[in-house]
């Protein structure tokens, strides 16, 4: 089929969308919804079987669903309606939920049903929903209303098994309905105002005083309850990594991330870590640390723990990043962590970084909040964070004494990719997609010695090494990868289940045998040899001095073009037009205007 994707930004949904429909043979073309004529000249231009709306903020124009066949991907269960389906489930506390794909009429969401699925509700953040239960449940439901598509039909056959519809319209959150009142609401409440709007658009509360936004909030332990300092209600007594530990009116939370309204108009509100966007208040504050062996339900952003017997033993590292960016400080913590791994009797380490995401790269926002502080600028917090990424990619590689799997509970992108691929194995579930290049980002070149890494996972593919066409394809397609064609590329090496739900029990039996594999020692003792025959070829330095002089150019020259985008994406500024990459409907259209441009002599 031609299918036609139009979404209001190209998301995780629509990424997997369109990994798994092009997968299986259909002709797929993407249309940010900016505006209807670009949308009604959109649909001329790709002529698609049907149109697919996975994530949109606007109703489709008439022109086009009275005309054409328009599919809308809604996060709520048949019947349910309106824009923040998700929100009200989790403020709600519903235990079922689901994803219904329904045909676009004159009514927002009321169209017939073409299918749907249902999931179960963890208790986890909107965000952590979205990535995983909505996403898979939303590809199933897709995949099913396609099976019932019929060429020039206009209507489903009705869907099996389809649940008594709630006729209940919706509408969209308001801030107040989720403001925070320290004084009024018990931690439950507070954690459930969090993470129903998490990651965006935030629950709102004062902290020190100061109106923001609050996302990242987890549960203090009755351990730290016993040690941390009393305080009032929405008072901040301590802090972890990059939280504040808030009291609430029965105990106490744990806040990551906050988004500050900012110093001036003409600057983006971040979202920082909140021990950043609050660090005088952060400052004087003591500090709660805990190991990284330690109980289940004490917080951090990282975790290690050992499983299996001696001689055959699994070292599980988790940094579990807020949205999967890594800042310079987190960089240094993972480094640590690493160390503190290496230094433990295991034979098989595993990264299984975080459940949302396993690693998306440099953290932009904090890079950006560095052009507000004086002596500092944007330039040289992107240069401190590219090295200490490229720090811990290095650690990893040089730790020769054992192997090492990357372990993808979530999906990566940039940076991220490539920080996998510094381990001898990558493994992965059904439902990740990795994005392996940097283009996106003001045609940013990217470092984590990717030149070395790349090349080597290609294999003879990739002989002609970086710039050849075989890295190209991947580096400057700037196209999501999904699992089937990882592991076709090279980019993976084994996908141990069709979820994440059901990857990390599979993931632990996997790691805990090739811990025991009787060949372990030998690929060991190869994976040695190959780092030392690599390194006399060419040193990792010598790649690493290379990429960051491409990267020097990008963050200090003449061309603004990364810190433009840097910009925008923090800032959140809308989608002006689509990227042609996306927008192969436009091809044509773009190759005629050149035909019939006048010449300009």
């Amino acid at each position: 089929m031609k299918i036609l994707l139009l979404t209001h930004l190209f998301n995780g949904l629509a990424q997997r969308l369109f990994v798994e429909l092009r997968g299986r043979g259909h002709e797929i073309a993407v249309e940010f919804d900016i505006a209807d004529a670009v949308t009604e000249e959109a649909v001329a231009l790709a002529d698609p079987d049907l149109v697919l709306a996975p994530f949109l903020k606007r109703r489709i124009p008439e022109s086009v669903w009275s005309r054409r066949l328009c599919l809308v991907v809604h996060p709520g269960p048949p019947g349910d309606g309106g824009p923040s389906a998700l929100d009200h489930a989790i403020l709600a506390g519903e235990r079922e939920w689901g994803v219904t794909v329904l045909q676009a009429t004159g009514e927002f969401d009321a169209g017939p049903v073409w299918a749907w699925a249902p999931f179960a509700m963890r208790d986890a953040t909107k965000g952590d929903l979205y990535r995983r239960e909505v996403v898979d449940a939303a590809v199933h439901a897709v995949l099913d209303a396609l099976a019932r598509w019929r060429p020039g039909g206009r209507g489903p056959e009705p869907p099996p098994s389809l649940p008594a519809a709630r006729g209940r319209w919706q509408p969209l959150v308001r801030a107040a309905e989720r403001a925070i009142d320290w004084t009024r609401d018990d931690t439950a409440t507070v954690l459930r105002l969090i993470r129903s709007a998490d990651g965006a658009p935030g629950a709102g509360a004062l902290l020190a005083g100061t109106p923001c936004r609050l996302f990242d909030a987890h549960p203090a332990s009755a351990a730290t309850l016993a040690r941390a300092p009393a305080g009032a209600p929405g008072t901040a007594v301590a802090r972890r990594g990059p939280a504040l530990l808030v009291r609430t009116r029965d105990a106490a939370l744990w806040i990551g991330h906050v988004r500050r309204e900012p110093a001036a108009a003409d600057r983006p509100a971040l979202k920082l870590a909140a021990t950043l966007a609050f660090a005088g208040l952060a400052a004087p504050l003591p500090e709660l640390p805990v190991p990284l062996q330690r109980a289940d339900d004490e917080w951090d952003e990282l975790r290690y723990r050992e499983h299996g017997v001696p001689g055959a033993r699994v070292g599980w590292l988790e940094f579990d990043f807020h949205n999967g960016a890594i800042s310079t400080r987190q960089c240094e913590r993972l480094r640590a962590a690493i160390a503190h791994a290496r230094a433990q009797p295991t034979q098989l380490l595993v990264l299984a970084g975080g459940d949302g995401f396993f690693c998306n790269g440099i953290h932009l926002h904090d890079i950006e909040a560095a052009a507000d502080r004086a002596g500092d600028s944007a330039a040289d917090a992107s240069w401190r964070n590219i090295e200490a990424i490229d720090d811990v990619v290095l650690a990893i590689l040089t730790l020769t004494d054992r192997l090492v799997v990357s372990a993808l509970r979530g999906n990566a992108g940039a940076g991220g990719c490539f920080l996998a691929l510094a381990a001898d194995e990558v493994w992965l579930h059904e439902g990740v997609v990795q994005n392996p290049h940097y283009k996106n980002m003001g045609n940013l070149y990217g470092s984590e010695y990717w030149t070395y890494l790349l090349p080597r996972r290609l294999g003879s593919a990739a002989a002609d090494g970086a710039d050849g066409p075989a890295c190209r394809r991947i580096t400057q397609g700037r196209l999501p990868v999904g699992a089937r064609e990882a592991l076709a590329l090279g980019l993976a090496d084994r996908c141990l289940a069709a979820d994440a739900a059901a990857f990390g029990p599979a993931a632990l039996q996997a790691a805990l045998e090739q811990a025991a594999s009787p060949d372990r020692a030998a690929r060991v003792a190869a994976k040695a040899a190959r780092r030392a025959a690599d390194e006399a070829v060419r040193p990792l330095a010598a790649y690493r001095a290379d990429e960051l002089a491409r990267m020097h150019r990008n963050f200090y020259g003449f061309d603004p073009s990364y810190h433009v985008a840097r910009h925008h994406f923090v800032a959140r500024k809308p989608q002006a037009w689509t990227p042609r990459h996306l927008a192969t409907h436009r091809a044509g259209a773009a190759a005629v205007r050149t035909a019939q441009a006048p010449d300009p002599r």
